[in-house]
């Protein structure tokens, strides 16, 4: 359904690192206009510097495996995002849903998430 997503950000530089670390483990890259994510050349997270950011978008990324989704919580961890829900199934979603969450530099509720049953 969707072409691309687009987040306002505060800080472009603290933004790109946060992304960068947390959109690794899931395949995604950054493109050569250093503001676009998403496969090798085909960026769908595009992020804008912006004073008027509101810090309430929630973003869902699918990830191929449960490490993937680990990966991406401990890297984004570590690149400046705040935990906001630790990799695990969320039963109440579906069975197999298996999920982290993160609050990237402005707030924004980022997920990665898997639906299979193996690492």
């Amino acid at each position: 359904m969707f072409d691309h997503v687009g987040l306002k950000v505060n800080n472009l530089d603290a933004s790109r690192r946060f992304y960068t670390a947390a959109l690794a483990p899931l395949g995604y890259v950054i493109d050569s206009s250093g503001s676009g994510f998403g496969p090798k050349d085909e960026p769908a997270l595009w992020l804008y510097e912006s004073t008027d950011v509101q810090g309430d978008t929630h973003v869902a990324l699918r990830a191929n495996s449960r490490s993937a989704v680990d990966r991406f919580h401990r890297d984004g961890l570590k690149a400046g995002g705040r935990d906001h829900g630790a990799p695990g199934l969320r039963a109440d979603y579906s069975p197999n849903y298996y999920a982290a969450f993160l609050l990237d530099p402005d707030g924004n509720n980022v997920e990665a998430v898997c639906f299979s049953e193996g690492r």
